[in-house]
């Protein structure tokens, strides 16, 4: 589905390998920590080249992110921010990590999956890719479908509801009668009830959120009501 970003040019990746810009017969890129300690650190000089290399290829100054644990973390705010920029240079970090010295230098920002380490910031690069791709016109066949993505502001940043296909009857459980009733105003009550009682349930800090920017209306709050 993203393919479509990639083909008609929305979305363009370029990759530098840092071991090309590496000395020595074994292209090294990494070191062992000063003042000991386990594991390997990606050394600062490798990186920059890659980078000044990277910079020659690109006409704008584009902000270098790079995918570690003290980053922000990820959201829907922040991909939607990505989406509508000139883009990024993205550093996936290896090993103990990057020597600090080419972070202060270098590094705009810092972003985060989550409160868990990866092996390396390819699989947050490809999460980030992803994210901002689908966002972009003409990807989705639904040219409206991430705009009932959970956490959309469409939804006041609520999570999505829970959806049904065919058949009406799976294992002896019905689709809700609700949905097969083909009164739209009830239907949308009924999915927006549901955002309401799945946000409250599972991400109770997401719903705060909403309160506070004044997102949720007087009958919103009687549903909550309900479910103490």
């Amino acid at each position: 589905m993203t393919r479509r970003a990639y083909e008609s040019g929305q979305v363009q990746v370029q990759f530098s390998n840092p071991r090309d810009h590496a000395l020595g017969n074994y292209r090294r890129i990494d070191d062992r920590p000063f003042g000991g300690g386990p594991g390997m650190v990606m050394m600062g000089e490798p990186l920059a080249k890659a980078l000044a290399h990277i910079r020659t290829q690109r006409v704008d100054a584009a902000p270098v992110v790079l995918f570690s644990p003290i980053g922000k973390r990820l959201d829907h705010a922040a991909v939607q921010r990505w989406s509508d920029s000139s883009g990024a240079i993205l550093v996936c970090g290896r090993y103990e990590g990057i020597d600090q010295r080419f972070i202060d230098v270098h590094v705009d920002e810092q972003i985060s999956l989550g409160d868990f380490v990866l092996s390396g910031g390819e699989v947050a690069a490809m999460a980030l890719l992803d994210a901002v791709a689908r966002l972009q016109p003409g990807v989705l066949s639904d040219a409206g479908s991430h705009q009932l993505d959970s956490f959309n502001p469409l939804l006041d940043g609520l999570l999505d509801c829970p959806h049904y296909t065919r058949p009406e009857d799976w294992l002896g459980h019905a689709v809700p009668p609700v949905l097969l009733s083909g009164n739209h105003a009830h239907i949308e009550r009924w999915r927006r009830d549901q955002r309401l009682r799945l946000t409250a349930s599972h991400r109770p800090d997401v719903l705060d959120a909403a309160r506070e920017a004044g997102r949720l209306d007087a009958a919103d709050e009687c549903v909550l009501r309900q479910l103490v």
